[in-house]
């Protein structure tokens, strides 16, 4: 008879692995938290592995124990650029605001002059919709998911009124990206006004 010996792995050594990992874990986390602000302020080409890395401490060969590739990096910074632009973007409304002035209140704060200046903690889509159009299916379809989730929140708020929220959800996100290419100041503040009073004026006309 065989008899297989098999290692047990002292508690020492047992603790260091999961040290080990629980770093990987949080390296991991500074990339991509580092890599979603960078592309929601300057965009999808922005992103350089190679400075990425230097930005957070991490050498440029420890990059591919986190990430397959820099398409890999870029679909997951995509995705957590768009769920965190989406609780950036929403004020926190108290729970005694009737559903018309929580609506108001939210078209407000992402048609606010904090919100245009903070690219970088916003909403991801009026950042990068124009890059994502361009890129590949996958980007495309994690953003086109995102979309259709602010668009099923605005209908919700609209009383069940699809094609209002998308008018709504548009004008929001056109105005909010316009916003930022204007350098006027007072002309960038006009275009937040307009669709502001327009999206709120919606939702008073249907009673949202």
């Amino acid at each position: 008879m065989t008899i297989i010996m098999q290692r047990v792995k002292p508690v020492d050594e047992v603790e260091a692995m999961g040290h080990s990992q629980a770093e990987k874990a949080a390296s991991r986390e500074r990339i991509l938290a580092a890599a979603s602000a960078k592309i929601r302020a300057e965009g999808l080409e922005s992103l350089s592995v190679g400075k990425l890395m230097a930005d957070v401490g991490l050498t440029h060969g420890g990059f591919y124990g986190h990430f397959a590739s820099r398409a890999d990096l870029l679909a997951q910074a995509l995705e957590r650029a768009l769920v965190d632009g989406e609780g950036g973007a929403k004020p926190a409304a108290p729970a005694t605001e009737t559903p018309p002035r929580r609506l108001a209140g939210f078209v407000r704060s992402y048609l606010s002059r904090a919100h245009r200046d903070a690219p970088q903690s916003g909403c991801a889509i009026s950042a990068l919709a124009c890059d994502v159009g361009r890129a590949d299916d996958a980007c495309r379809e994690s953003m086109a998911a995102h979309v259709e989730g602010f668009i099923a929140g605005m209908t919700g708020r609209f009383g069940g009124d699809e094609g209002k929220a998308m008018a709504a959800v548009s004008a929001m996100v056109g105005a909010l990206a316009l916003s930022r290419v204007v350098p006027d100041r007072q002309r960038s503040d006009a275009i937040l006004r307009a669709a502001r009073e327009m999206v709120i004026g919606m939702a008073e006309e249907s009673g949202a």
